[in-house]
């Protein structure tokens, strides 16, 4: 295929860090962006003023994954992406699994819930309306694990390996939407598993592993297809400007490398959060069952101790 309809972009610098980056002249991105931090700025603010106290680690991740989105999607790099395969998988790796981790870590939804007012009896504004969609059927079926694993690894297979890819890298609007779409999965298939936020699907703390273990080794594995393929396998990338200064199958093969660190990295980083989920979970329920104890006077401690005092009686 073709693609020389990205022509304004062919003539494009190599890509160096030392550079610098420049904001790039997509707006979609840009607002998200700072329309999601001026929010959760209200809801911390509006927290404050009443007294609540909300967590400065959970804001300092909403803030570093918003800005990582920012990052890859409203600077320069968004450029490279469209014509460099390794700089578009580090999009692709950063947008669908950091970025939604650590957003997911900020508990926004969790935020939303504790800042929103309440409605006014039998009407319905925006917390109430949001309640409705975190128990609808929609967002039951969309983060379950038979929706989210088999989505999460087509994201990879189907897209990269058909021609759906190179459809949509023929535009920057198709390229966007694509981001969105890698954004939007990222976000079903880790919330279940380690976001603060409360949702529908919640299993076990062991379900939960197994579901992130299900579904990473097929990014190990689409990064090893690209690292052994003997020519370029996407279109889109197959013939590199000369001004790039790049090869195609060399670059090909960063790209998949870049894919296998990335079925690694965050995978350990949610781990370690499961891990401290659980901890903190089964510190809670400890410290419920000692206030219950006090509160009944450890009764059944005492009924245990006179079940073992009746059986001393009959024995003697």
């Amino acid at each position: 295929m073709d693609h020389s309809g990205h022509g304004m972009m062919m003539d494009l610098p190599p890509f160096t860090l030392g550079r610098g980056l420049q904001w790039s002249t997509d707006p979609f991105f840009l607002v998200a962006c700072l329309l999601g931090l001026g929010l959760y700025g209200w809801g911390v603010a509006r927290l404050r003023r009443r007294g609540d106290q909300w967590s400065a680690g959970r804001t300092v991740a909403y803030v570093v994954g918003v800005l990582t989105v920012a990052l890859v999607m409203c600077t320069k790099l968004n450029d490279y992406g469209m014509v460099v395969f390794s700089v578009h998988m580090v999009q692709h790796m950063i947008i669908s699994m950091l970025s939604p981790i650590l957003i997911l870590l900020g508990a926004p939804v969790t935020l939303a819930l504790r800042a929103l007012p309440v409605a006014g009896k039998g009407r319905r504004g925006p917390r109430e309306l949001l309640l409705v969609l975190l128990h609808s059927r929609y967002m039951r079926i969309i983060t379950h694990p038979a929706f989210t694993i088999p989505m999460f690894i087509a994201s990879l297979y189907v897209l990269y390996f058909t021609p759906l890819f190179d459809t949509l890298m023929e535009s920057r609007a198709g390229h966007i939407g694509m981001m969105v779409h890698f954004f939007a999965v990222g976000v079903v298939f880790f919330w279940p598993i380690m976001g603060v936020d409360p949702g529908p699907h919640r299993p076990g703390y062991v379900m939960r592993m197994l579901e992130l273990f299900a579904g990473m080794p097929f990014h190990a594995f689409f990064g090893i297809a690209l690292m052994m393929a003997s020519e370029p396998m996407v279109s889109t990338f197959r013939h590199p400007a000369a001004s790039l200064g790049i090869d195609a199958l060399s670059d090909q093969n960063a790209a998949g490398g870049i894919a296998w660190a990335f079925s690694e990295i965050p995978s350990v980083l949610v781990l370690i959060a499961l891990l401290f989920q659980w901890y903190r979970s089964e510190q809670r329920q400890a410290k419920r069952m000692d206030r219950l104890a006090d509160r009944d006077g450890d009764k059944e401690l005492a009924a245990y101790n006179a079940y073992l005092a009746s059986l001393n009686t009959h024995k003697s």
